[in-house]
């Protein structure tokens, strides 16, 4: 199995094993004289930064979707691309060529055009160049996904804040009372701790899923790097046969000959 299948697989089995474990605590129980909760009881008991938590929650999975579209094989190295700029460039067609790489703007497309540009300097400034885009756009992709990281690290910051005010609320409500029992002070307690069930809930997923980005970012960098490699390998042999030819002519005919 692949690396980036094995990363969703895992995702999705995590995610249907947590809310699966949310479902749980909405369905009725076979003893009616336990607590029962549903999940929008547990929205509701988070309060005001439940409501932020569940806000970034919405953030998390769309970044998710649009991640899985835009950090693909497809999208950044189109289908055919590199064949036919492979093709122009051995027929030393390098402005249609360019041309070619404007039409499909992506990482590979990029990473060839800023090459083409530095053809007339010889292939070792085209290899610096691809090189230098290459990293350069791959530094786009991670910042890109760093957002993850963020919500991954805020969400169970703000659910340990919600717990902390929470569990204030209800000492303090608890200190009021002249004999309290513990049952009185249970449903604050539980409500105060609603947040960072919360938070954990958006975290795990968020981390997990830029985990999963990164290292199909890893992945596809690497590949598009080579196929650059390759595209340019034509131009890099005619390269390196006229030079020997040109160190052919400077070399001085041997004596006795």
């Amino acid at each position: 199995m692949k690396p980036h299948r094995a990363g969703w697989l895992a995702v999705i089995v995590f995610c249907g094993l947590l809310f699966g474990g949310i479902s749980e605590l909405s369905a009725a129980d076979a003893k009616p004289a336990e607590p029962q909760i549903n999940v929008v009881e547990l929205i509701k008991a988070g309060g005001t930064i439940g409501y932020i938590i569940m806000a970034l929650s919405v953030a998390m999975i769309a970044l998710v979707i649009e991640h899985a579209m835009s950090i693909r094989r497809a999208a950044l190295m189109p289908a055919g691309l590199a064949e036919e700029v492979y093709r122009l460039i051995a027929a030393g067609q390098f402005k249609q060529a360019e041309q070619e790489c404007k039409q499909q703007p992506s990482f590979l497309a990029y990473v060839l055009g800023a090459a083409i540009l530095e053809v007339p300097l010889g292939y070792s400034a085209v290899e610096k160049t691809m090189e230098d885009v290459s990293s350069q756009q791959a530094s786009r992709l991670f910042r890109k996904i760093e957002y993850l990281s963020v919500i991954s690290t805020i969400a169970p910051m703000l659910g340990l804040l919600g717990t902390v005010w929470g569990m204030i609320l209800a000492f303090m409500e608890f200190e009021a009372k002249a004999n309290p029992q513990v049952s009185e002070l249970a449903p604050g307690i539980y409500r105060a701790l609603v947040t960072t069930l919360q938070g954990l809930c958006v975290a795990i997923p968020a981390i997990a899923a830029y985990a999963f980005f990164r290292n199909r970012i890893d992945e596809l960098v690497a590949q598009a790097s080579l196929m650059a490699e390759h595209v340019f390998s034509a131009y890099r042999r005619a390269a390196l046969a006229k030079s020997a030819g040109r160190e052919a002519a400077r070399k001085p005919p041997e004596a006795g000959t």
